[in-house]
């Protein structure tokens, strides 16, 4: 197997085991809110955690690293141990996901245990260069896709750790959106983690509670902010030929655009300050746009996910690691968001945030969500929605079983609702600590666009 840097390695991968509670836990059904039961949440997101040996390697000779490699702690020992005890507190992660007569989720909590992998690899994670930049195909093989079991339901929690001859080990993680979001398994990751280290118990103890958000559907008919007649379209769709890329924007790229922003709001009269996800988002969005090529008359979707956990009224508890966010979308022609000023874009992202702050909003919006899963309205795939998630606040970088945290983190592709849509900032990879100061922007596209794209952003650079 090759990747990017055209450095071969092979997997050797052991027989997977299913890890269950250390001790008994209870035995019920549990069901899961409006959010979670959201029909484009129903998948497995697949994540990676780079972490490096944490065996010091300035020794005189070889045979001191390799003598000091093999003396460490085995990390897939360390964190199986670890996962037995933090499923006495997250017990539904070790259950199975499947939908009741209604067609809603449910979790049957049987300790069936979680689906566990170990793998081991003849190369260096430095000649992968920490997965930094690496083929999508290769991210693929650190993550363990367990068969399908039919009508007996889905586990929503699956493990592989792989091992390197330098010491460093990869997690692949693969949790299920309908039971958790990115907060929850930044919350469950710190649980394990800190298991792993030595203590009795989480800091956070975990809240199920998923009936704080479940609504009744409204009886009005439904409004959808587009219709598959208006909605643009790409030359690049249909397609199956897609490319993951992950692009690094700087710090001062970042000041630079904000900047900008700023005067040219002050050259009409307005007194606006943006943050990066407000600014950066637009850039990027108008970006996709010319890259897809889509029609100027056809309807856009932005989709923005915020999270809600503090914004209601009262505000969820602490541990509560359910899905607890909503999507506000913003709809425009293609050629207004092409020939508008940029800063008119970001402000509407802005005032999208603002509005959606109001925890009677953020209600409602909820009980429309619950309506658009009753009527199960689809989107034709061409490209036009671009759904925006940050992914720099939630801690994953901080995650640290004993070798300190993850030297990079990266989501492995995933198709989620019939077409590739989805865009992520994320934290900047720590294999290069002169980056620290920027964000990564991750984001799928045709591969017949993805050149434009890499043209708009490299402008990003010299924005004026």
């Amino acid at each position: 197997m090759a990747n990017n840097h055209n450095t071969v390695f092979s997997l050797d991968r052991t027989d997977s085991q299913f890890v269950k509670p250390a001790k008994p836990t209870s035995s019920c059904v549990l069901s899961l809110s409006s959010i979670d039961n959201n029909p484009n949440l129903e998948h497995i997101c697949q994540t990676v955690y780079v972490y490096r040996s944490n065996v010091e390697s300035s020794y005189e000779n070889n045979h001191d690293f390799t003598s000091s490699v093999s003396n460490q702690a085995d990390p897939a020992r360390v964190i199986r141990e670890a996962l037995c005890k933090a499923l006495v507190y997250y017990y539904p992660l070790a259950g199975k996901l499947k939908k009741n007569s209604d067609g809603k989720l449910q979790i049957n909590c049987t300790a069936d245990g979680v689906p566990f992998l170990v793998a081991t690899s003849d190369c260096d994670l430095s000649s992968l260069h920490y997965l930094d930049g690496v083929d999508v195909e290769v991210t693929r093989q650190f993550v363990y896709d367990v068969p399908s079991e039919g009508d007996s339901g889905c586990h929503p929690l699956v493990l592989q750790v792989t091992k390197f001859s330098c010491g460093g080990f990869i997690i692949g993680m693969g949790l299920s959106h309908s039971v958790c979001d990115g907060f929850g398994a930044g919350q469950f990751l710190q649980a394990l983690a800190e298991l792993a280290s030595g203590k009795n118990e989480p800091s956070v103890k975990p809240v199920w509670e998923r009936e704080r958000l479940v609504v009744t559907p409204t009886e009005e008919p439904f409004q959808s902010p587009v219709d598959n007649t208006s909605i643009a379209t790409s030359p690049y769709f249909p397609t199956t030929d897609f490319l993951h890329e992950c692009f690094y924007v700087g710090g001062e790229s970042i000041k630079i655009l904000k900047t900008s922003l700023m005067e040219e709001c002050g050259s009409q009269n307005l007194n606006e300050s943006f943050t990066t996800v407000e600014a950066l988002a637009a850039y990027v969005w108008r970006s996709r746009f010319r890259a897809l090529k889509l029609n100027s008359d056809g309807k856009i979707l932005f989709l923005l996910t915020l999270g809600i956990r503090k914004r209601l009224n009262p505000p969820l508890p602490d541990g509560y690691y359910g899905n607890a966010f909503t999507e506000e979308n913003i709809v425009l022609t293609g050629g207004e968001l092409n020939e508008a000023p940029l800063s008119k874009i970001v402000k509407l992202i802005k005032d999208t945030k603002q509005v959606a702050s109001n925890s009677d909003y953020i209600m409602h919006s909820l009980v429309v969500l619950e309506r658009f899963r009753e009527v199960n309205i689809k989107f034709k795939a061409g490209g036009a929605l671009m759904d925006f998630t940050d992914w720099r606040q939630l801690g994953f970088l901080d995650i640290d079983f004993g070798w300190k945290g993850p030297i990079n983190i990266l989501p492995v592709p995933m198709n989620m609702t019939g077409y590739v849509d989805l865009c992520m900032f994320l934290p900047p990879s720590n294999v290069y600590p002169s980056k620290k100061d920027g964000l990564r922007v991750f984001i799928s596209l045709p591969r017949a666009a993805m050149a434009k794209f890499k043209e708009e952003m490299d402008a990003l650079k010299d924005f004026r």
